[in-house]
């Protein structure tokens, strides 16, 4: 009995200090790969076309704001304004009528005067890697400012690499590590996920979904694409449409564009 206790007590060893060199060796692979695409004051963060804000719950379980929320939108605003991103990528989980995070966002920026054609909400982010393959594959993204914050950061730009997608990271206000401990924590464990995800089980999003232009695609240089022509609509809304333009006869096309708004 004490051999089978002894033998048993070597291989639950040897499994945790696979564990830890696995875990490790996990997280410097994916610091060593991202690090150098950090920025961590945004007023050094350099432009680009599109600034990716990634999803998150307004609040908090236990009752108040979620502040890496508040961080994330603060800093999309304001590299939107300062002219470091042309246009911004909303980007949540909407996997319910009564949960819908880029509409909250949406509303919370337009709150900061940030305009609707400076805005594009994708409603099936439903992870990082979702968010980030769906920016490429339905949004025709290639350049991007990936908005979020530092200990999320690594993870993201990895999986932007690994997409191939020329992508640079801007970190929210700084936050010591002892606040942000058990998100720290938690993407120590998300980094071995990821590499599971990427390189053994070869994750593909959860859905993807027609084609949808940006305003900043190159056949449209320094032009807003309105809602209505960016999001494909299904025949018969189309149909009623055209059916109502005809009949308001605009004097032109611009008295028809500014006569649509987003709520």
């Amino acid at each position: 009995m004490a051999g089978l206790l002894k033998g048993m007590a070597i291989v639950g060893a040897m499994a945790l200090v696979l564990i830890v060199v696995v875990t490790v060796s996990a997280n410097y692979w994916v610091w060593r790969k991202t690090h150098a695409s950090i920025t961590l004051e945004s007023s050094q963060c350099v432009h680009e076309p599109v600034g990716l804000v990634f999803g998150t719950s307004y609040g908090l379980r236990g009752g108040g704001e979620n502040p890496w929320y508040r961080a994330r939108l603060d800093l999309a605003a304001s590299l939107w304004k300062s002219g470091q991103v042309d246009h911004l990528l909303v980007s949540g989980d909407n996997h319910t009528r009564y949960y819908n995070e880029p509409i909250r966002m949406w509303r919370d920026l337009r709150r900061q005067q940030i305009p609707d054609a400076a805005m594009t909400l994708d409603y099936a982010g439903f992870s990082t890697f979702d968010t980030l393959a769906r920016s490429r594959d339905v949004f025709g993204v290639s350049r991007v400012t990936l908005i979020s914050q530092r200990w999320h950061l690594p993870r993201a730009l990895f999986i932007a690499q690994y997409l191939g997608l020329e992508a640079r990271g801007c970190a929210t206000r700084k936050r010591s590590v002892f606040n942000d401990r058990w998100m720290w924590a938690r993407e120590i464990l998300a980094r071995v996920q990821l590499l599971a995800d990427l390189y053994l089980f070869d994750r593909h999003p959860y859905f993807l979904g027609p084609s949808i232009v940006l305003p900043t695609d190159a056949e449209t240089p320094g032009n807003i694409i309105p809602v209505y022509r960016r999001v494909p609509m299904p025949a018969p809304v189309e149909h009623a449409l055209e059916d109502l333009r005809a009949l308001r006869k605009p004097d032109n096309d611009q008295d028809l564009k500014q006569s649509w708004h987003v709520f």
